[in-house]
């Protein structure tokens, strides 16, 4: 059953709240929930997180100590994939809450959320809210044991992003000493359009003839096409170890189209629509407004052709010149299969000098 079929969570409403057990793996989907208004702050979290459609869980420890917040088995509409607040106080009354942890995932990949220091018999509220209004089944547990991958925290940026002619790739990291102890690291990529990571090595842990571990390791990797990947690597945890750790996160873009979802390309007035997660042959409405006054710029209809990077190619110079410095882009995909669905992004233009 995909995310759109589902109905709407009983613990839509923090009065709800599931109660969780620890070790406790349970299902659920953010689709057609709705947000209590006067039981969130935006202000508390910054720009983390924007509500939309989120429900409530609470997990109280038996004993003290570090615990796991995972979340898997995200099937969602959009790549973005589920958010996670963790907080303390008393439900429904913002003035108290102190917040733990805020975290958007920004993808669909099996990951953990520490939590440390947690207190025995302190109720802890987890909220769960689909990224960007994206619409999710996923699982949720609290364990004293870490499963999938430590949660990333540094999305793409242009200045992140390296770039590279050649779609070999050489990838540098260090073991420290610290966790000599791990079997393995794993090596994931992920192009940024794709919902998940896929592990393209598993490289052992590798010990000298007199047992000491090898600390340094370098790999190469050849990119499958051109695009902006994101390259992770992640120990593997052992029977006693310590959960998996993130050694080293690197961002290539490969290829003259290779450019961020709403990003200006370096060589001309463009800005590049994120069309490449909408489904292929899917009817695509596209309607660009000046936010300022509501004025229609452009109205487009397509087909999607994900492999026809110049379709989501989009000219500002003249918008930018009319001193316009952001536009709203609302996009009503219908797919093949399945309800439509509409996206509204608000992005901004590339300063003047970008265009020269």
């Amino acid at each position: 059953m995909g995310p759109a079929a589902s109905a709407q969570v009983p613990n839509d409403n923090i009065e709800n709240r599931q109660r969780l057990r620890a070790e406790e793996v349970v299902t659920s989907s953010t689709t057609g929930c709705t947000v209590q208004r006067d039981c969130v702050d935006e202000r508390l979290t910054g720009k983390c997180i924007e509500y939309h459609n989120d429900q409530w869980f609470e997990f109280t420890p038996a004993t003290s100590g570090r615990y796991f917040v995972n979340i898997g088995g995200q099937k969602c509409r959009d790549v973005r994939g589920v958010q996670l607040v963790v907080l303390t106080g008393q439900p429904c009354q913002p003035a108290t809450y102190r917040i733990l942890s805020c975290t958007s995932l920004g993808t669909q990949d099996d990951v953990f959320v520490t939590l440390d220091s947690l207190r025995a018999g302190q109720p802890y509220l987890l909220d769960v809210d689909g990224y960007l209004k994206d619409f999710c089944q996923f699982t949720l547990q609290v364990s004293t044991k870490a499963a999938g991958m430590p949660v990333s925290y540094f999305p793409p940026n242009p200045t992140r992003v390296l770039p590279t002619a050649s779609p070999v790739v050489e990838l540098r990291w260090t073991l420290p000493d610290s966790l000599d102890a791990a079997p393995a690291c794993r090596v994931m990529r992920r192009e940024v359009h794709q919902y998940r990571s896929t592990e393209v090595r598993l490289v052992p842990v590798q010990r000298d003839t007199y047992g000491r571990p090898v600390l340094e390791y370098v790999i190469t990797d050849t990119l499958p096409g051109p695009g902006i990947y994101d390259y992770q690597v992640v120990t593997t945890r052992g029977d006693t170890g310590p959960a998996p750790v993130r050694l080293r996160q690197w961002w290539y873009g490969y290829g003259s189209g290779s450019t961020l979802p709403g990003v200006a390309t370096a060589n001309s007035a463009v800005l590049a629509l994120p069309l490449r997660k909408y489904p292929a042959k899917s009817n695509l409405s596209v309607v660009i407004t000046n936010p300022g006054n509501g004025q229609v710029l452009l109205s487009r209809q397509l087909v999607n052709q994900p492999t026809n990077r110049r379709q989501g190619q989009l000219p500002v110079r003249k918008w930018q010149e009319a001193g316009i410095e952001k536009i709203a882009v609302e996009i009503t995909c219908h797919p093949p299969r399945g309800h439509f669905f509409t996206d509204r992004l608000l992005l901004v233009l590339p300063p003047v000098a970008a265009l020269r």
